[in-house]
């Protein structure tokens, strides 16, 4: 299916039924790591629920409403990527992404990104990316200001996750910014 490389050890792809068993064992290893940012390592039990989040995300890309993408590293599934939903009529979407802990610090949120902002401004003619982490996610937050994205605003008490509230903070990036910089 769809394939794009990030860099020469590195490529993202639709993740599809035969990637179950290999995600369910990512989120399972990497459960208190990506489990502190976020909610569904708590939903994620057995292969089964992955096998219903990949459906999800297929069918998602089907109907042309966001979708969910694998990150390889060395032919190792890595994390993920994905469009969270594609507001046609803004002409926006939003980025969210993970990587296990034993994946961080190689550049690759980072990288995949760059990859889906480029698809998202040049294939899909969007005017509006977004991506939005916990205040207090710092790795996470790194990527959108590496990529140049602007802080738009924070979202107090966003979330009730693991017995206390995340505030959570906006980054954007407007097309025309995007085409200007060094990144495009």
């Amino acid at each position: 299916m769809f394939k794009s490389i990030i860099d020469q050890d590195s490529y993202i792809s639709l993740l599809e039924n035969r990637h179950a068993e290999e995600l369910f064992e990512l989120i399972d290893k990497s459960r208190d790591s990506i489990g502190e940012w976020l909610d569904f390592p708590n939903h994620t039990h057995e292969i089964n629920d992955t096998r219903k989040f990949i459906k999800r995300t297929l069918s998602s890309f089907a109907a042309n409403n966001g979708y969910w993408v694998g990150i390889w590293h060395k032919e190792k599934l890595a994390g993920s990527i994905g469009f969270l939903y594609f507001n046609w009529q803004s002409k926006k979407t939003e980025i969210g992404y993970w990587l296990s802990k034993d994946f961080e610090g190689l550049g690759l949120a980072t990288k995949a990104c760059s990859v889906f902002m480029k698809h998202a401004f040049e294939e899909l003619k969007l005017n509006k990316v977004e991506i939005c982490a916990a205040t207090s996610n710092i790795r996470s937050r790194a990527v959108p200001e590496r990529l140049g994205f602007t802080e738009e605003g924070t979202i107090r008490c966003f979330e009730f996750l693991n017995g206390k509230y995340l505030d959570r903070v906006t980054y954007g990036m407007i097309g025309e910014e995007w085409r200007g910089s060094s990144k495009a």
